[in-house]
């Protein structure tokens, strides 16, 4: 049991998966949805303040390199441009924004992408860490929500 919960901590640690993908795992092994949920918060989050403080520096560091340069720079583009597409819609709403952005799960809107746009927003650490963590909470609801009611389908139909 103990080896099913370290997979939905490194699941929900993985860029892109997230706690979008531990959640459903967790509940696709039978374990307890509430233990599943917040080992998953717990390892979406913990990449989270070291994303904010590094994640940009090593990128703009990296953008102009030979090997990495085109990726990097791919990561910096896609964050500004989010980044700046969330500031225009949200105006002086800017943390609700991440929140919901990262709180409402869709491809590439995790916590992940919304800590890199909060850094590269210049957005202060303590409300974009904690818009994010709401966030980060709204999406494993919304996730334990549904796949409890996939899983549930399944269990009956076969």
């Amino acid at each position: 049991m103990l080896k099913k919960y370290m997979w939905v901590f490194f699941i929900s640690m993985v860029p892109l998966i997230e706690l979008r993908g531990a959640i459903p795992y967790a509940i696709g092994f039978n374990l307890p949805l509430l233990p599943s949920y917040i080992v998953a918060i717990i390892g979406n989050m913990l990449p989270v303040p070291i994303i904010f403080l590094f994640a940009r520096k090593v990128l703009e560091w990296g953008a102009d390199k030979p090997v990495i340069g085109k990726f990097f720079s791919f990561c910096l583009e896609k964050g500004k441009k989010g980044g700046e597409k969330l500031k225009a819609k949200a105006g002086r709403g800017l943390f609700f924004a991440l929140f919901l952005f990262v709180g409402i799960p869709l491809p590439g809107t995790g916590a992940w992408t919304g800590t890199l746009a909060a850094s590269l927003l210049d957005m202060d650490f303590k409300s974009s860490i904690l818009a994010v963590m709401l966030g980060v909470v709204l999406a494993g609801v919304i996730m334990g929500v549904a796949s409890a009611g996939l899983f549930g389908a399944l269990r009956i139909a076969f």
